[in-house]
């Protein structure tokens, strides 16, 4: 009998300068240490110098003290922050595309309404529904969609930032970016 440990999950927000070949430094360096990416969602911030990225990764094997000190190594790493769950605000997108006879609309749509989701497109026998929110959420209604028939999913990854807080915002010093 094989012991599985069950993934435990860790939310990283990394603040990055919005560079080319950032986000491959960042992924290789996971990938060589063995983690396992679950969610990675990137995109510039409020300054386009910089960019945030939301990095949901496994530490069920591994403590991940070790990654974020390698992190702070990389050159265009500006910022570190381990998301709590209970002190962060945590959303995802999810996109799906569910079979939708005609005697079956009317409770998919139900459904949808009652997960506060948006139906984007009605085709002709499915229709396409867009719902944000907690990663436990989006897995409800998924499961509850698949006996109608899921012809496509897809899933942003997780974006999350602290809870009711204001960090300072981080200035360029000669050369290196500091807070």
């Amino acid at each position: 009998m094989s012991s599985t440990v069950p993934p435990h999950h860790q939310t990283l927000s990394v603040y990055v300068e919005n560079k080319p070949g950032v986000l491959t430094r960042v992924a290789n360096l996971f990938s060589r240490r063995g983690f396992n990416i679950h969610s990675l969602a990137v995109a510039p911030t409020d300054d386009e110098r910089f960019s945030r990225m939301t990095i949901v990764v496994d530490v069920s094997r591994s403590p991940l003290e070790q990654i974020v000190k390698q992190l702070h190594k990389l050159i265009n790493v500006v910022k570190i922050t381990e998301l709590q769950p209970d002190a962060s605000v945590e959303r995802e997108l999810m996109l799906v595309q569910v079979e939708a006879e005609p005697e079956n609309r009317a409770q998919i749509i139900e459904m949808a309404d009652i997960f506060r989701s948006k139906v984007l497109d009605v085709g002709v026998d499915t229709l396409t529904i867009e719902c944000t929110g907690s990663p436990e959420k989006l897995e409800a209604l998924a499961d509850l969609l698949r006996p109608y028939g899921v012809v496509e999913l897809v899933r942003t990854g997780r974006v999350a930032i602290p809870r009711g807080t204001k960090e300072p915002r981080l200035k360029p010093v000669r050369g290196k970016v500091v807070s």
